[in-house]
């Protein structure tokens, strides 16, 4: 008797199947389908009324939520946000719709822009040096430019609006979550690599059965950090000013605003208590049954212990509605991700493309790309020199090398602190399922709400600004590493774990030879979002006011925040070019390198 794999692939008898090793069995198996193993029968269960409930009540609310996107914009100008609580669910609504559709995006985007870095050396050359740039250059500075691009979409609508603050929140949502996956395809185990050229498994096959679902622990963990990191920019893009117009789009972060302008600690209180609620839902609904699916994904021989449980998952599984709802969308993913080929010759497939690339070809595209960036070189220098000379250059780079310093030592210290903790909680599902919902609300928590206190602390005890305003920096940005660390604990297979307890490796040398080296590549991708993240915040960081006083540390942060409100664009170019060339150079030097050692200790070649 034998199987296939998929359409198109190569048949493998069943006995060859039971007898390859779990990680090959689990490759051949179906990575997708969450609702498969349901019960036979006609009659309608206890979870299919819950999900019936659950799916007409997100039907109902989604619509509610978006019968606006239609109405004119002039009914949102001037619009006075209403601070009483009863007034919070419908904006938790709003705002929750606006983080949703942002993280289907930046999925979308992740997965696309990292497997063509991954995948490509000459997009590699590009695509990872643009993502340097783009995580660390202050988004908030350019909101004038992309909510007059998108308002321009649709003149006159709520939905230029709309778009304009869910492209704000993706800016904080896709940049680490591509990092993840790219991370997660450049350390792929060789042994799942051959087992698929073994299957003859097409590029699109093997996307589908190798790179996505490995990818995918790290890369749900990911998203949890994105869907949090994401409400600090929702308080900037809910609250959009162009020209003379003022636009407030209902919503949590323009309330949080409204009440921090009002000083009414009573509401701030209370929207901290909705968001609380907000995350445990999501908690609920969405990341607790990911995590859960993807427990599936594990590349180790053994299952966890004690594996994570969602109710939610269950219920996916166990409803007639959902399967019966899942179905059409089941065959068209299958009409374009199962591929057929001409026919089953020996020998590489059809569909494998050679190794080898002219030299011309290269040479043509490098050069393009160098031609590109000096061009690009040529005219940032060209609209400095005409305004600024050399003393403000020097100037603008020793306040980035300040910077720089802070942003090493806070990353340093975050490690110290995050890296252990990750790890226990990553080691521990029971532990997790209990840590996973503080993480998500402490990271969710609007460092711009501390900035009060730390402007009282500092004036009233006579603090150093430029020591006590460095921790604001990193408030929002150090759990990055706490959630990448969980992630590559949890997937940490349990064979190396047991052969490290047989032959009693304790201490530093457990963390040394066993711990830190699985852990890698996913403290480099967290710490690296880390670090982009907090020279992000510098820029709202080093110089804070509250009320009538303001205190201001020396960094390029505090530079471009003077530049920008003085209307000195050459000063906030130069800022930006600064930021950009230091971030890019400072990766280049510390976290390519960590990448490359951690892709040798995973004994990967690329």
């Amino acid at each position: 008797m034998d199987t296939r794999t998929g359409a198109g692939n190569p048949r493998i008898t069943l006995s060859e199947l039971a007898a390859a090793p779990v990680t090959v069995r689990r490759i051949v198996a179906h990575p997708y389908l969450a609702v498969r193993g349901i019960a036979r029968g006609n009659l309608p269960s206890g979870w299919d009324v819950v999900a019936f409930a659950l799916l007409f009540g997100a039907f109902v609310l989604i619509s509610k939520g978006a019968s606006q996107l239609g109405a004119p914009l002039s009914a949102l100008e001037g619009t006075q946000i209403d601070l009483r609580p009863s007034a919070l669910p419908y904006y938790a609504l709003r705002t929750t719709l606006r983080m949703l559709a942002a993280m289907l995006v930046s999925l979308i985007f992740s997965i696309g822009y990292a497997s063509l870095a991954a995948k490509s050396k000459r997009a590699e050359r590009v695509l990872i040096p643009v993502l340097d740039v783009l995580q660390s250059v202050p988004i908030l500075g350019f909101l004038t430019f992309t909510y007059t691009f998108f308002l321009g979409l649709f003149p006159g609508k709520v939905l230029g609006a709309e778009l304009a603050s869910v492209f704000v929140i993706f800016t904080s949502q896709a940049w680490n979550m591509a990092f993840s996956v790219y991370q997660s395809l450049r350390t792929l185990p060789p042994d799942l690599v051959e087992a698929c050229k073994s299957l003859r498994f097409s590029p699109l096959q093997r996307f589908r059965r190798l790179e996505v679902p490995f990818a995918m622990p790290g890369l749900i963990w990911n998203m949890m950090m994105s869907m949090s990191g994401g409400w600090f920019f929702v308080v900037a893009s809910e609250a959009i000013t162009v020209g003379n117009t003022t636009i407030t789009l209902p919503g949590i972060g323009s309330y949080v605003a409204a009440a921090l302008a009002e000083k009414n600690r009573g509401a701030i209180g209370w929207a901290i208590l909705t968001m609380l609620v907000v995350i445990l839902i999501y908690d609920q609904l969405l990341f607790r049954p990911l995590i859960a699916w993807g427990e599936k994904f594990r590349a180790d021989n053994e299952p966890g212990q004690v594996e994570p449980e969602s109710w939610a998952l269950r219920m996916l599984q166990r409803s007639r509605l959902v399967a019966w709802l899942w179905r059409p969308l089941d065959a068209a993913i299958g009409a374009v991700l199962r591929p057929r080929r001409a026919a089953d010759a020996p020998g590489e497939s059809r569909l494998h493309l050679p190794r080898w690339t002219p030299q011309a070809v290269d040479y043509g595209w490098y050069g393009a790309v160098a031609a590109g960036g000096a061009y690009g070189a040529w005219l940032v220098v060209h609209y400095i020199s005409r305004s600024l000379g050399p003393g403000d250059v020097l100037h603008a780079v020793l306040l980035g090398m300040i910077t720089m310093v802070r942003v090493m030592v806070l990353v340093g210290l975050a490690t110290l602190v995050w890296v252990p903790i990750g790890v226990a909680i990553g080691l521990r599902p029971r532990l997790a399922a209990v840590a996973q919902p503080v993480a998500q609300f402490l990271a969710a928590f609007p460092a711009n709400l501390f900035f009060g206190v730390a402007v009282s602390v500092i004036v009233g005890f006579h603090l150093h600004p430029d020591i006590w305003l460095s921790p604001l920096m990193i408030l929002g940005t150090q759990w990055y590493i706490l959630f990448n660390v969980i992630a590559g604990a949890s997937v940490f297979p349990h064979d190396l774990r047991d052969a490290a307890d047989n032959l009693h490796i304790r201490g530093w040398l457990w963390w040394k030879r066993v711990m830190i080296p699985g852990i890698l590549p996913y403290y480099v991708t967290g710490a690296m979002t880390a670090a982009g993240g907090s020279w992000n915040a510098s820029i709202v960081a080093e110089i804070v006011s509250w009320g009538g006083k303001q205190v201001q540390a020396h960094g390029l942060g505090a530079y471009i925040t003077q530049a920008t409100t003085a209307g000195d664009y050459p000063r906030v170019v130069l800022g930006v070019a600064v930021m950009s060339l230091l971030v890019v150079g400072f990766n280049r030097l510390l976290w390519r390198p960590l990448y490359r050692g951690a892709e040798r200790m995973a004994g990967v070649e690329q």
